[in-house]
């Protein structure tokens, strides 16, 4: 059995090291906002090379409070891609503005600068660019039509820990950044988690209030606020796993290389395209097939090799956006690859055997093709 995502491994090789970060915890009993968040806050900023880092909840109130704390409101537009994950576009109606969608480069699947420029109007506020997969978004591209267009970044960097894009780190080109560690992440906790990389001191005020109840010190509530805090135990958790990840990225990078190697000669099956300028830290390793991904999917699933599809349906297309007007063939990059984009399995501790057996399973299915 060949697993899309193998947590166990991991824990296992660091087994120590977890339970006696965590025993630490324990011991201590500083639960909430106690001083393991605070290291890891620390730590987190120093590898990102931002000022300030602020543990959250989950990557969707990262998001959401990166927003916030910007100052996106009600009645704000903000233009991101079409093909994420549903949290970017939660995390903007969370903070009261309204979605703009747009379509993606139909080589790496980021957004599409382009398309970000013909969908400003005088309503919009923010662009949120979604290093998806595991690379950066051109990001000169999105500077310059933000200072073009007096707009703020917010980067939904959830899937990009540790990537770079000209030699400088993702979450660190824009006024904030959200992360977000869920457990499946190339920098993951044991639960939700997530955090908002900023270089903005008044950015980082407003943050540390909005993630507790908008109360710099307890039982004063200035401003608004919610209940988002990254708890000891997971700042704990990320502050061993944080000393491995450039190993771990590598060690997807290679696996990704191997990918490449075996598939290279399919041509019905399209590899993924690096971004230019940018490093690739292979989050997911996303390939196209044929218009039968979903039986290829299953096919494979048979054999015990186990894939994913991110994401199989756009959002432009989802009920929950019915209600922005968009339409069937709008979009129809994200449409297309949404119809063929299989994820094969991808972690750290994948083997070279494990890799080829998937290759050969995904190369013998030659009746779906």
């Amino acid at each position: 059995m060949i697993p899309f995502v193998d947590l166990k491994t991991q824990f296992q090789e660091h087994r120590d090291e977890f339970l006696q970060a965590i025993e630490q915890v324990l011991q201590s009993a500083a639960f909430i906002l106690g001083p393991d968040v605070s290291r890891f806050e620390k730590e987190f900023a120093d590898y990102a090379g931002s000022r300030f880092a602020v543990g959250v909840a989950s990557g969707t109130d990262a998001l959401h409070l990166a927003l916030r704390a910007a100052g996106i409101k009600a009645g704000d537009e903000v233009i991101t891609a079409t093909n994420t994950f549903y949290a970017t576009t939660a995390a903007i109606e969370l903070s009261g503005a309204r979605p703009v969608l747009v379509d993606c480069n139909p080589d790496t699947y980021l957004i599409d600068a382009a398309a970000i420029e013909r969908a400003v109007t005088p309503r919009t506020k923010a662009i949120i660019p979604v290093h998806l997969y595991g690379q950066v978004v051109p990001m000169d591209e999105i500077r310059l039509l933000a200072e073009q267009h007096g707009l703020i970044i917010i980067e939904d960097a959830c899937q990009a820990h540790g990537a770079r894009y000209k030699g400088q780190v993702a979450g660190t080109f824009g006024t904030a950044a959200a992360f977000s560690f869920y457990p499946g992440k190339n920098l993951g906790a044991f639960g939700d988690g997530g955090a908002v990389t900023t270089d903005d001191e008044d950015i980082y005020a407003r943050l540390i209030a909005l993630r507790n109840y908008g109360s710099p010190q307890k039982y004063l509530h200035p401003t608004f606020g919610m209940n988002s805090r990254l708890d000891s135990v997971q700042a704990a958790v990320l502050s061993v796993k944080l000393r491995y990840l450039d190993r771990w990225n590598s060690s997807r990078v290679r696996a990704a290389a191997r990918y490449r190697n075996n598939l290279s000669g399919a041509p019905d099956i399209k590899l993924p395209a690096v971004a230019a300028d940018s490093t690739h830290i292979y989050h997911l390793f996303v390939v196209q097939v044929p218009d039968r991904r979903d039986d290829i999917l299953q096919a494979l699933a048979e054999r015990e090799i186990y894939c994913g599809i991110h994401y199989p349906i756009p959002l432009h297309l989802q009920q929950a956006y019915a209600y922005l007007g968009y339409r069937e063939g709008d979009f129809p990059v994200a449409e297309s690859a949404a119809r063929r984009i299989l994820s094969l399995p991808m972690f750290p501790e994948i083997s070279a055997e494990q890799i080829d057996a998937v290759c050969e399973a995904l190369l013998g299915l030659k009746s779906f093709f």
